[in-house]
C-alpha cells in the first residue's frame, strides 16, 4: 500500500442565512426563526474565522499586519483594523472562560510564577514602551495529580510588586518561582490570608553556575553544575509519582547530595573573593537555602519552576519579531 500526504487549499465561504416571516390568516400575527447567534455582535465572522485569527496571533506568532496579508493573496480583503477590532471583541465574549480558568488555577495548592518584559507602542511618541507580562501556572501531573494544568496570565504597564500581590490577593498556598524582589510581600507574615510558602527554582541556581562553566572560566562552577544535575537525575525518576513516594525518595537520595551541596558552597565561598562571579553564584544560592530546600519536605514542588518559564515561551517569540519593527507592534 503507498501513502501520499496531501494538503487540500483552505476554502472561503459566505453563509447566507434566509429567515422567511409567516403570518397566520386567522390571528394576522408574524413569526419568523430566530437569527443565528454570532461571537461578536452583529459581526460578520464566524466562529471558525475568529478562532483562526486569534489561533495565528497566540499560538502562531504571526502579527495581524501579516494574517491581514495572507488573505489577500487568498482574495479576501481584511483590513488589519478589522482583525484588531475582531481580537478585542473576542476577548470580551471570552470573559466568562478566563473567570473559568481564574478560578481554576487559583484552587491550586501550589503555582509557578513568573513574569517577562513585552513591548508596548506608544504611539504618540513613535516608539515602544515596555510592560510586563505575568503567568500563574498551576500543573498537578509531577505529582500524579488528576486535575488539568492551566496557566493565568495578567498584563501591567511596570513590574512593581504591587502587582503579583493584586493577582493573587486571597490566594494562600506554596508558590514557586524565581528571587524577583517584587514577590517579598507576597512572603510577609503579616499579607491576609497569610504568607505564601515560598519554593525555589534549582534551574536558575544551575544556570548561574553554567554561564560560568561552559567557556571553561571556573572550575567551581562546573563542578556545582555537575551536583546540580545529580539532583535533577532523581527527579526524572520520580516524576508522575504520588506525593508520599516523591517524598520519600527525596528524604532519602536527594537529602544527602543537598547536605554536601551546602558544606561544599559554604566551603569554598569563604576561600572566595565576595567580588568573584562564582562567589556571586554561591551566595545567590546560600540566601536562599531554605526556599530551594524545601523541595524536600514536600513532594507536590518541583525543583525548578520551568513551568511557568514555558508558558511565557510563546511570548518571547512573540516579543522578538515586536521588537522588530513598531508596525508589528501596533496590533
Amino acid at each position: 500500500m503507498l501513502e501520499s500526504l496531501k494538503c487540500e487549499p483552505r476554502r472561503w465561504k459566505v453563509v447566507q442565512h434566509v429567515r422567511e416571516k409567516f403570518a397566520c390568516r386567522s390571528c394576522e400575527a408574524v413569526s419568523q426563526a430566530p437569527a443565528p447567534s454570532h461571537p461578536i455582535r452583529r459581526g460578520r465572522a464566524g466562529p471558525n474565522l475568529l478562532a483562526m485569527v486569534l489561533a495565528g496571533k497566540y499560538a502562531q506568532h504571526l502579527p495581524l499586519h501579516r494574517q491581514s496579508a495572507a488573505y489577500a493573496r487568498a482574495g479576501i480583503d481584511l483590513d488589519v483594523s478589522t482583525l484588531a477590532d475582531w481580537v478585542g471583541a473576542t476577548a470580551a465574549t471570552l470573559g466568562p472562560l478566563l473567570a473559568a480558568i481564574r478560578s481554576h488555577v487559583l484552587a491550586a495548592d501550589r503555582l509557578h510564577g513568573d513574569d517577562t518584559p513585552v513591548p508596548v507602542p506608544v504611539l504618540a511618541k513613535g516608539k515602544a514602551a515596555t510592560g510586563r507580562l505575568w503567568v500563574y501556572v498551576r500543573d498537578d501531573r509531577p505529582f500524579g495529580g488528576s486535575d488539568p494544568p492551566a496557566a493565568l496570565y495578567h498584563y501591567a504597564r511596570t513590574r512593581a510588586g504591587e502587582h503579583p500581590q493584586s493577582h493573587l490577593a486571597g490566594w494562600a498556598g506554596i508558590f514557586q518561582a524565581d528571587a524577583y524582589s517584587g514577590y517579598a510581600g507576597l512572603y510577609d507574615p503579616a499579607r491576609k490570608p497569610g504568607p505564601l510558602l515560598e519554593a525555589g527554582c534549582w534551574s536558575h541556581i544551575r544556570r548561574r553556575f553554567f554561564d560560568l562553566a561552559k567557556d571553561g572560566k571556573s572550575l567551581l562552577a562546573a563542578e556545582a553544575v555537575k551536583r546540580i544535575d545529580a539532583l535533577f537525575a532523581i527527579e526524572r525518576t520520580i516524576n508522575g509519582r504520588a506525593i508520599a513516594e516523591r517524598t520519600e525518595t527525596r528524604r532519602e537520595k536527594s537529602r544527602p547530595l543537598i547536605d554536601d551541596l551546602e558544606q561544599w558552597l559554604r566551603h569554598a565561598y569563604a576561600r572566595l573573593s565576595p567580588k568573584s562571579d562564582p562567589a556571586k553564584a554561591m551566595d545567590y544560592a546560600l540566601k536562599r537555602w531554605d526556599a530551594m530546600t524545601r523541595f524536600l519536605e514536600d513532594g507536590r514542588i518541583c525543583l525548578s519552576n520551568n513551568a511557568a518559564e514555558r508558558a511565557l515561551r510563546g511570548i518571547a517569540m512573540m516579543r522578538s519579531l515586536c521588537t522588530s519593527s513598531l508596525s508589528v507592534c501596533k496590533h
